[in-house]
């Protein structure tokens, strides 16, 4: 299997999500891993209710953007303090062991330890500097994620509408808390940071000299872009609806907006920040139809969902 590494140095954050479906939709029996950074930026999940994530309005006034991702997980808050990485692998070949090794190395390098930690986090001195979520395709896995190098905290904590339940949740009171900067552990800037990646990547791959991602011609990426800059892919249309619930799992997060016809389900839409990026669309498929009971609903539904739902007074 070739290794390719790629660099972008555009900081459009629908662009470069753009580029990176396309190479995963690319179908190439390659390991890639593509480097690259946005400016002022929340990137929400694809299953995230961008108003209750992030303030839109505020981002939006002070020259930021808002951009939806195709994985699942939570709201993060990109500048050029951070750098972003993507390994882009037949599906048959991902293995997450291997991929995080290659990012573990690298921060390693600088005489920083740390580790993989919960569903989807990288951890040093116990607290958090990379963020990874996942998709999976017919033939490609994607696996991407964050790492903090000199974020700025204020600006983050001023665009993330983090609740404070899923902040109870993990123990800690603000956002800022429980993140840290890996130059405030090291001496690591974001350029000696891509090329530590770059090596490991190298030595877990095979050589790679480095590519200009930015002139890569990549079939569909034009529509991509522009479906991700839409106002509808970003925000949606929350619906108008009859009820709501919600509650937190270890897993993450469930919102569920309901309108109702004669006592039955007509519409659901969910919302989640769960790492399993098809976990709302299966239950709002699910719960379509289903009469507005709880035992109904815990049978449609099933699993910790299913016993929450099964729970409730009607």
């Amino acid at each position: 299997m070739r290794a390719r590494a790629l660099r972008s140095r555009d900081v459009n954050p629908h662009r470069n999500l753009a580029r990176e479906e396309a190479l995963l939709c690319g179908g190439r029996d390659e390991a890639i891993l593509y480097l690259w950074q946005n400016a002022s930026a929340v990137i929400i999940g694809r299953n995230q209710n961008a108003w209750r994530e992030c303030r839109t309005s505020l981002l939006a006034a002070e020259g930021g953007t808002l951009a939806r991702r195709t994985t699942g997980g939570g709201a993060v808050f990109h500048d050029l303090g951070n750098l972003n990485f993507s390994f882009i692998v037949p599906r048959e070949k991902y293995d997450l062991t291997r991929q995080l090794s290659v990012i573990l190395e690298a921060v390693r390098s600088f005489g920083i330890d740390c580790s993989f930690s919960g569903r989807n986090d990288l951890l040093a001195e116990g607290r958090k500097f990379s963020g990874n979520a996942f998709r999976f395709t017919r033939d490609g896995a994607l696996h991407h994620g964050t790492l903090m190098v000199k974020v700025d905290p204020e600006r983050m904590a001023r665009y993330l509408a983090v609740s404070e339940e899923k902040l109870a949740a993990r123990g800690v009171k603000s956002v800022p808390s429980r993140v840290v900067n890996l130059s405030g552990l090291g001496e690591v800037t974001v350029e000696t940071l891509a090329r530590a990646v770059r090596d490991a990547f190298e030595a877990a791959y095979g050589p790679a000299p480095l590519e200009d991602a930015d002139s890569l011609a990549l079939p569909g990426y034009e529509a991509l872009a522009g479906r991700n800059a839409s106002w509808a892919w970003n925000y949606g249309v929350t619906p108008a609806f009859d009820a709501s619930f919600a509650r937190r799992f270890d897993w993450g997060g469930v919102e569920l907006l309901l309108t109702l016809s004669q006592g039955h389900i007509v519409r659901c839409k969910v919302f989640t920040d769960a790492m399993d990026a098809e976990l709302a669309e299966r239950l709002e498929k699910a719960l379509r139809g289903c009469p507005l009971d709880a035992r109904a609903m815990r049978e449609r539904t099933g699993g910790e969902v299913g016993e929450w739902l099964g729970g409730l007074s009607l």
